[in-house]
């Protein structure tokens, strides 16, 4: 069994990133044979899967592994920024070159530079970044904004996303050109519930860090929660996990750990929720209740009825995600940048200024 780990796992307890990747199941050995095989070259790398299975560490292993180990590994997340403020980040600026500019910043390419630059959630970048994101790449150079010097850069780039790039580019939201430039070489990683091979040697693993952390006597999985977490949908891929098995070793007795003790939540779409008795509550039946909904709309013979209901789903999200379009893409499953031009066509964004 192969195991990654990041390098400062014990900081970020409170990240939404995975901190630990297992090859123990045959599909992940698979895909690490890949990894290792695509990671010497000089390639650009896209780095394709949900939340929390693990694309930094994979990326910090195709660092590792390539002749810029000894170099900078950086890992930017595209959504993080203010949309103001991405060519500063990325590219750098010169002293005035805005207001608050007091002085010389090099950007995230220029830092990288003999190593390896990571950009997480590449999907939400928006389109004019992208023109200048595929210029950098072509020419190898960057221009700080308030400057018109090109400085050469020495990077390699490592994508990620966890949205269908492909997709955003037929609706017009990822440049195409952009696309094939990242696409040069692409690892999928599947989420946790289609690899069950990995998933007891992760809970292992969680159960000895969190024993180590909390002071407790090492703790083990009965027969019942093992078969619980092999059954589990695993929505929230390895973060989860991590979470069941830390919450588990809180309330469990005996220092074993029992399947009332792992606090599961099975999710059904975008909503869903298991009661008490292991039902699901009637606010959130799913495909059933959806379709009656969509069969009354379709006898009252609405005009442009397909706008109606993508003008609903969209301002429903976004209202579910507190005005968070971030979070409004991520729950869709699209990037950022579709999630803003849609509102802003349905004159959600507007409305949300005026009432805030």
């Amino acid at each position: 069994m192969s195991l990654l780990t990041h390098p400062n796992a014990r900081e970020l307890t409170k990240s939404v990133r995975a901190t630990v990747l297992v090859f123990k199941d045959p599909r992940s050995a698979e895909l690490l044979d890949r990894i290792e095989r695509l990671a010497p070259s000089e390639a650009n790398a896209l780095i394709i899967g949900e939340t929390g299975t693990g694309k930094e560490l994979v990326a910090r292993h195709i660092h590792n592994l390539s002749r810029r180990s000894k170099g900078p590994f950086l890992a930017v997340n595209c959504g993080a920024f203010p949309e103001s403020l991405v060519e500063s980040e990325l590219f750098g600026h010169e002293k005035g070159a805005f207001t608050g500019a007091t002085s010389s910043k090099a950007g995230w390419f220029e830092t990288a530079s003999g190593g390896t630059l990571f950009l997480d959630e590449i999907g939400d970048l928006p389109m004019n970044m992208q023109v200048k994101l595929l210029r950098v790449l072509q020419e190898r150079e960057v221009v700080r904004l308030g400057s018109r010097t090109p400085i050469p850069i020495d990077v390699r780039l490592v994508a990620a996303t966890n949205v269908n790039l492909a997709d955003a580019v037929v609706a017009g939201h990822f440049r195409e050109d952009l696309f094939y430039r990242l696409h040069v070489a692409t690892i999928r990683l599947p989420p946790l519930r289609e690899r069950p091979g990995d998933i007891l040697p992760l809970a292992e693993f969680f159960l000895e860090e969190h024993c180590q952390r909390l002071g407790y006597v090492r703790a083990q999985l009965s027969p019942e929660a093992e078969r619980k977490l092999l059954g589990h949908g695993w929505q929230g891929n390895i973060r989860e996990l991590e979470n069941a098995i830390h919450h588990a070793l809180l309330v469990c007795r005996h220092q074993v750990v029992q399947p009332a003790d792992l606090h599961l939540v099975e999710m059904r779409g975008a909503a869903g929720r298991q009661d008490d008795s292991g039902q699901y509550s009637s606010a959130t039946r799913g495909p059933v209740d959806l379709e009656a909904a969509l069969n009354e709309l379709f006898e009252q013979n609405l005009p442009d009825l397909y706008e109606h209901i993508e003008e609903t789903l969209f301002r429903a999200a976004y209202r579910f995600c507190h005005g968070n379009q971030l979070q409004t893409g991520r729950l869709l499953g699209i990037s950022r940048n579709i999630v803003r031009a849609r509102l802003e066509k349905i004159g959600e964004l507007t409305a949300t200024v005026r009432a805030s």
